[in-house]
């Protein structure tokens, strides 16, 4: 049996849209034929990315949204249903970081992280959550029954790593989060799955694997390599799709055999 993984017709919310994995999840699901939403803080950085998006034959729309402010995540939601259509897929991808011991983690440190990576990640999929749940209760128009929610994690969410312990504090709520929503949410028919990447060069930490640092950390991989964000495209098209219906509250780790 063969299986070709096509989009076209559906509609897909990428937070975190303007850089990174977030502009590589976003130009992956619009090469699948998914309309996709762009959504970040840095317009510019989006509409530099739509542009290659429609260059290349696809359908993307900008849309700004602080993940931060609650009143930005329902307006750019509303805005993107308005522009594009009922969201199929949700890519929820927008985190930060921070680099200190336990014990110089300021208030500042620490809620810079969790207000993004947490609070930010749980209010995005609610309210794309609430609409999802309308549509599979009648009670909202739309294409398409149910849908696809994406969580972006961290291998860090599994394995603790020394200096970034607050952001892996802060993954390891988003996994649990993950199946607390396939838990309540899988009898609509929307899946909720979580990706937990491994160390990816994007164009933010490639200057880092070049360092005796960085170096340092490709020699404690199992395979002594670090990834690229287009190795995450198979595990996210396959989430995202109509072949996983039977995968709900899974935490798929893509790292290599790192937190083995």
């Amino acid at each position: 049996m063969t299986y070709r993984i096509d989009l076209s017709g559906r509609i897909a919310f990428v937070t975190g849209a303007s850089s990174g994995l977030g502009a590589q999840f976003a130009r992956t699901l619009a090469g699948a034929g998914a309309g996709v939403v762009l959504a970040s803080r840095r317009l510019e950085r989006l509409k530099d990315l739509r542009a290659r998006i429609e260059g290349d034959g696809g359908d993307a729309h900008v849309v700004e949204c602080d993940v931060t402010d609650v009143s930005s995540i329902k307006a750019a939601v509303a805005h993107a249903e308005t522009e594009m259509g009922s969201i199929d897929i949700l890519v929820n991808n927008s985190g930060v970081s921070t680099t200190q011991r336990i014990q110089d983690v300021t208030e500042r440190d620490y809620d810079f992280t969790f207000d993004t990576n947490v609070r930010g990640a749980f209010f995005v999929a609610q309210e794309v959550g609430k609409r999802m749940i309308a549509r599979a209760k009648g009670a909202a128009p739309g294409s398409f029954t149910g849908g696809r929610i994406i969580n972006i994690a961290s291998m860090a969410g599994i394995r603790v790593l020394p200096q970034i312990g607050v952001y892996c504090m802060s993954k390891a709520a988003v996994i649990q989060m993950t199946r607390a929503m396939a838990l309540e949410w899988g009898r609509f028919g929307i899946n909720v799955n979580a990706i937990c990447p491994g160390y990816i060069d994007t164009e933010i930490n490639h200057h880092h694997w070049q360092t005796e640092q960085g170096q340092k950390l490709v020699n404690m991989m199992p395979r002594k390599r670090i990834g690229e964000p287009k190795d995450l495209d198979p595990v996210l098209l396959m989430l995202a799709s109509d072949q996983s219906h039977f995968i709900n509250g899974a935490v798929i780790s893509a790292d290599d055999g790192f937190t083995l």
